[in-house]
């Protein structure tokens, strides 16, 4: 029974293994250079070369050519097609005769507010609306109209 105190716990044998203690002396076995060879960068005290470092050789990023432009202030225009229109208008989740970007923001047409809003052609139109939002393709214009709508352009 006095075996089982706290204090005198051991892990099982064989689940531990001893620490290598490099670099204490030539009697230890791993004196000398501490296992890390002889000379050079990975031998000498705080080394550590960057995740990218490839030995010197040109890295892969320098070797890949450069290509293509991203203007920084491009802004993205959030696309909604005339099927889309339709079928909230069926649903009556947005009111059939203004369609601005305040309701299709409310019919979750839409993710964010304050992001231009362009209506394309895809899909079919057969309701007479009026839709107000920051552009719209040929396709999409000629749709409304056909339909007996009406399309406004809003300033961005």
């Amino acid at each position: 029974m006095g075996k089982d105190i706290l204090s005198n716990l051991t892990p099982a044998k064989g689940s531990r293994r001893r620490v290598k203690r490099i670099g204490r002396g030539q009697g230890s076995g791993h004196g000398g250079t501490a296992t890390k060879g002889h000379k050079g960068a990975r031998s000498r005290s705080g080394h550590k070369f960057k995740l990218w470092f490839e030995g010197g050789q040109m890295p892969l990023l320098r070797r890949i050519p450069k290509f293509g432009f991203k203007p920084h202030n491009r802004v993205e225009a959030q696309i909604v097609n005339l099927e889309t229109l339709e079928r909230l208008v069926s649903t009556k989740k947005i009111d059939g005769t203004a369609v601005t970007p305040e309701s299709l923001y409310n019919a979750g047409a839409v993710s964010k507010k304050d992001v231009p809003i362009k209506i394309l052609g895809n899909g079919d139109l057969k309701s007479k609306i009026e839709v107000s939002v920051h552009a719209f393709s040929k396709s999409a214009l000629e749709k409304i109209q056909a339909a007996g709508g009406k399309a406004i352009v809003l300033s961005q």
